[in-house]
């Protein structure tokens, strides 16, 4: 992945100058009348609110008379809400991300996803690629170590992960929780495969603080409420806060960095059909995509996005990966050892 461009602009300037060009679909698309017959696209996703909501209102701006219903959760609560909604026979949603890829092993056994593919596939990395053309990886985003740079020096910050499992990070750290965030599940598993559990049972005996979503880790760093974090999604708040000279810097570990992809698919009782088709082809485009890198920090699927010249290509990082059977396969397992581990 290529930087190119000499400078940011601030991140409200490019999500609105990247957003001005996007173009409405073309009124000839016979799926334009039936998806505004329809109405709106309900999507659940784990993506950060803001950015949820920014994209959401985009889509409506150039697709009017078609509504983005926007259900923004954890990942983990998203896939209980959408199999809690089909035990009682309500069938909502249409779109779903989530970043737990997990899920979509386990969708695609129960037979939950339709197959689509998203107009300008070809212009996708391969690591985005579904082979069976039902869930797209969309967007990706690594796990760092945040940590605030009143409380803590560069020379003294955590450079690896087995770093905070020093006991002079005791009481200092904040984690998130694998029973909410979806990213958290892989991150553990792969720290588990390198290390064993017993990185994580060394890691408890620090108290770390317990928080709910990926980003929240970042925002407790930021308020000074805890030193450092275990984990952090780096892009969102993280990113925009360190390009606002607050108090965070954020560490990528030399023994790995967790970087979790974050598919999308369009669920196979999608009652707006039409309209989920066509904002998955919006999402995938590379003026969507590349504001997603610019504005967001995000890793991007589409191969023309360029990246701000401090984001690290993903060539230059270390990555234990995580099958997404194994995830989907122990995904109670970790949410089990971790309570016993943490108590919560």
């Amino acid at each position: 992945m290529s930087h190119v461009r000499p400078r940011m602009l601030a991140p409200a300037l490019v999500l609105l100058a990247v957003f001005a060009t996007v173009r409405p679909a073309p009124a000839q698309d016979p799926r334009l009348v039936e998806a505004r017959r329809e109405g709106k696209v309900v999507w659940h996703t784990a993506l950060a609110l803001d950015s949820a909501q920014r994209l959401a209102t985009r889509f409506e701006q150039t697709h009017p008379g078609i509504k983005v219903e926007v259900h923004r959760s954890g990942s983990e609560r998203i896939l209980q809400r959408i199999m809690q909604e089909l035990s009682a026979g309500i069938k909502n949603a249409d779109v779903v991300n989530t970043s737990d890829t997990g899920h979509y092993v386990f969708f695609k056994r129960k037979g939950l996803l339709a197959r689509y593919t998203p107009a300008g596939a070809d212009r996708l990395s391969p690591l985005f690629r579904d082979a069976d053309g039902m869930a797209w990886g969309w967007r990706a985003f690594p796990l760092v170590i945040p940590y605030n740079t009143k409380q803590v020096a560069a020379a003294d910050a955590p450079r690896t992960r087995k770093d905070p499992l020093d006991p002079r990070w005791k009481d200092k750290l904040v984690i998130a929780h694998p029973g909410y965030a979806g990213s958290v599940i892989t991150q553990i598993l792969a720290l588990a495969n390198l290390y064993g559990w017993e990185y994580w049972a060394q890691l408890a005996q620090n108290r770390p603080m317990l928080v709910q979503s990926i980003h929240d880790p970042g925002r407790t760093v930021v308020s000074g409420e805890r030193a450092a974090g275990v984990n952090g999604a780096d892009y969102g708040l993280l990113w925009t806060e360190r390009r606002k000279a607050s108090p965070v810097a954020a560490v990528y570990p030399r023994d790995g960095v967790v970087l979790v992809f974050s598919p999308t698919a369009i669920m196979s009782f999608a009652p707006h059909p039409n309209a989920a088709r066509l904002f998955t082809d919006f999402i995938f485009t590379r003026e969507i995509q590349q504001v997603m890198a610019e504005a967001e920090g995000l890793y991007a699927a589409h191969l023309e996005v360029t990246y701000p010249p401090d984001r690290p290509k993903l060539g230059e990082l270390k990555v234990p990966t995580v099958d997404p059977e194994e995830i989907e396969r122990r995904t109670e397992e970790v949410k089990k050892r971790f309570a016993e581990l943490f108590g919560a």
